[in-house]
């Protein structure tokens, strides 16, 4: 997965004369702040550098990985065509571009975040997207969100940066501003995956429906060391690889979601939870099922067009 064409030409033009070495310093300081979960009250997108270390080497996984979750929200909610988004924790815009993408129908977009680095690049972008866009500042730990409501509401790797109490608190507000579809997408580590686990058991408590990936409302079947989590492989530009001093053009991106709705959805049947494996004439897929359980599923040439959907079935992927 790419990031779109007018989203990459914005950060493009907004990394040229930049020094390379600037951002390789600065990429490496992010990356040891987010894999340490660092919760020190420290800005992680202080700094300009910052900034646009991030929409080089952070910004292209995090889009893949929110674009795929509103995907499979959506194959699941036709009738859904929000043309509102609140985006909490908002960064550059992901959740926008990744929003205006998946539903054309998207016009509007409140985006709050506390970086004013981020901000102003972010508003930078986004005028090169068709969507109006309203940036205000906004201290995820310390502020009450704005009195208003929106179609769709997101949090996109926000919840690591607070504490479990904060969280929370941050998810009931976010829940009571939606009127359609609330989507929260988290690293897919297995910290991020307990914190999902608690954002689901909250808002079923709340009333949600459970959308994706959950085909089911009861206790997660999954245990330690086991976790729910998905992938998706994004394409790395030269700038991104050198910033990050890869030498592979590609990256995988793992990552856990939750959609959930004020308005019902089609429930699917079961939720591809790993790589299918594939032999001849056979597929094994392991799957989390309508009825609650986890559990293998062998399925073979025999089985005719059950067999056909299990071999193009993908990771994540509901069935």
């Amino acid at each position: 997965m790419e990031l779109p064409a007018r989203l990459r030409q914005a950060v493009d033009a907004a990394l040229a004369g930049v020094p390379l070495a600037d951002l390789q310093r600065a990429s490496e300081r992010l990356t040891q702040r987010y894999r340490g979960e660092v919760l020190d009250g420290q800005l992680h997108l202080g700094n300009e550098v910052a900034a646009l270390a991030y929409v080089t080497a952070r910004l292209p996984a995090t889009y893949a990985a929110v674009r795929a979750a509103l995907e499979h929200t959506a194959e699941l909610t036709p009738q859904f065509r929000p043309s509102t988004l609140m985006d909490i924790g908002s960064g550059p815009g992901t959740a926008m571009w990744a929003s205006a993408d998946c539903w054309p129908s998207l016009d509007q977009a409140l985006l709050l975040d506390a970086s004013p680095s981020i901000r102003a690049l972010g508003s930078r972008f986004s005028t090169e997207s068709r969507v109006t866009t309203d940036w205000r500042a906004f201290d995820i730990a310390r502020d009450t969100l704005p009195q208003t409501s929106a179609d769709l509401v997101t949090l996109a790797y926000v919840l690591d940066e607070l504490t479990p109490v904060v969280q929370l608190a941050l998810i009931d507000q976010a829940w009571a501003r939606t009127t359609g579809m609330l989507v929260v997408v988290e690293p897919g580590t297995p910290a991020g995956w307990r914190r999902i686990l608690a954002v689901r058991d909250r808002l079923i408590e709340a009333g949600a429906t459970l959308v994706a990936p959950c085909p089911h409302h009861a206790a997660c079947p999954l245990l330690e060391p086991d976790w729910c989590h998905f992938s998706r492989r994004v394409a790395r530009s030269t700038m991104h690889r050198m910033t990050k001093r890869g030498a592979v053009p590609w990256e995988d991106e793992k990552y856990i979601y939750l959609a959930a709705s004020r308005l019902g959805a089609d429930q699917a049947q079961a939720r591809v939870l790993l790589p299918p494996r594939e032999s001849s004439g056979k597929v094994e897929l392991k799957l989390c099922c309508a009825d609650g359980a986890a559990r293998e599923r062998l399925v073979t040439r025999r089985e005719g067009e059950v067999y056909k959907r299990a071999r193009r079935a993908d990771w994540g992927d509901a069935l």
